[in-house]
């Protein structure tokens, strides 16, 4: 698909809600015995596939490429009592470990099965009831599986003690499924001598209606399309989204500001507005926001901006290998990225750089949503670009496109 974007960048976008936001809750009301109401859900595919499962509850559950609801849905039917599921996806998520993960359930007496190669899905799961107790996991484990293993925690006979070696990966997730889990009901007290997360045995009580937030992680395209346009007076209004956020991508404002994007808070949203960018070196670590890497990486390369870039080691076991990818499709443009040590990414201008007003570029997406939107805004300095496979973004912002096309005005 040819991408096609407005040329003058002046509006108003409502984004999709939280697919973060939308797993967690699904989950947790699941998990309580008077399940309230959600509104809001996002209408994604990840989201549709965690719906789905907890609806319908098929003994064989296909979640396609939701590796949340993967991970979120095999500590939930470790706790199922009497039932029994057959956990799958599609052939990439079967190549996606989620050892660690079976094997911390397995320790607290969950009965789970790999079906193919040990470590990695399909799981065969029959749902018990389970003893809980004192757990230490390493603290570098992705997010997902620590926020999975805390959800079910209040269903345990004992509880959870879960004890954390080491410095926790994506810590603003974490304190996302606390905080989630003590809007419905449950309190939790995170022992910072021991690195210790406590979690009693007791009842979710979820409030009646629960509204999902929107998702920063798709605000971060709209930051790229700001710092990228070439019309100085570009500003747009992101409805209903608030810097006091529980996502750790909400970070997004003070990472876009060097490159010349400022975020102002309104009543009813925040403003994006277009502002002198810094100058020098962009260095960041985004262990806590791995999911902005992508649009970060690019729009740093389309700016000729140099930057280092570390806590990056998750991104070669998402949709795709991230880092390899991103390498791979920015080599297109003329721009060519570096790996100073494992989970790193670093660029450095040169002066012999191509220019890009008559470059055509075809963007492979590697059945990854965020390499589609990462790269769309990269039409703005180019003369064409062909995005690959565009339908990929249903993954997490399924109106992606349309919003390109239809934004209206303030």
């Amino acid at each position: 698909m040819l991408v096609s974007l407005p040329s003058s960048l002046n509006g108003v976008v409502t984004l999709p809600p939280s697919k973060s936001l939308s797993a967690r809750a699904l989950v947790l009301n699941a998990l309580s015995a008077r399940p309230g109401r959600l509104h809001h859900l996002s209408d994604c595919d990840d989201t549709r596939a965690v719906v789905d499962a907890l609806s319908a509850h098929p003994e064989v559950v296909d979640i396609g490429a939701a590796g949340t609801a993967m991970r979120f849905l095999t500590a939930f039917y470790a706790t199922r009592v009497g039932e029994t599921h057959v956990l799958t996806g599609t052939e990439r998520m079967q190549q996606r470990p989620i050892g660690i993960l079976v094997d911390a359930l397995r320790s607290l007496g969950a009965d789970i099965e790999c079906l193919g190669q040990e470590g990695y899905p399909p799981l065969r799961i029959v749902g018990k009831c389970l003893a809980g107790g004192e757990l230490e996991v390493p603290a570098h484990w992705s997010s997902q599986y620590v926020s999975a293993l805390l959800m079910i925690a209040p269903t345990l006979e004992r509880g959870l003690q879960l004890r954390l070696k080491g410095v926790p990966t994506s810590l603003p997730y974490l304190r996302m499924t606390l905080r989630l889990m003590r809007e419905f009901g449950v309190e939790s007290r995170w022992e910072t001598d021991t690195n210790t997360i406590v979690v009693p045995s007791t009842d979710y009580h979820p409030p009646t209606n629960y509204s999902i937030e929107p998702d920063w992680s798709a605000a971060s395209y709209w930051y790229e399309l700001l710092a990228l346009s070439p019309d100085a007076d570009a500003q747009l209004f992101l409805r209903h989204l608030s810097l006091d956020s529980a996502q750790g991508d909400s970070v997004c404002a003070r990472l876009f500001a060097p490159l010349g994007v400022a975020t102002t808070p309104a009543p009813d949203g925040i403003w994006l507005r277009r502002t002198p960018s810094t100058e020098g070196a962009l260095h960041a670590d985004l262990g806590d926001c791995p999911d902005l890497a992508q649009t970060l990486v690019v729009t740093c390369a389309m700016l000729r901006r140099a930057f280092h870039f570390k806590g990056l080691h998750t991104l070669k076991i998402k949709e795709t290998d991230r880092i390899a990818a991103l390498t791979a499709e920015l080599a297109k443009y003329g721009i060519t990225l570096s790996e100073p040590a494992p989970g790193e990414l670093a660029f450095t201008p040169t002066p012999q750089a191509a220019d890009l007003a008559d470059a055509r570029v075809s963007v492979a997406t590697y059945s990854d949503h965020r390499m589609a939107m990462a790269f769309a805004p990269t039409a703005y300095c180019c003369r064409e670009v062909d995005i690959q496979h565009p339908e990929v973004v249903s993954k997490s912002y399924p109106s992606f496109w349309d919003d390109l096309a239809h934004f209206g005005h303030p």
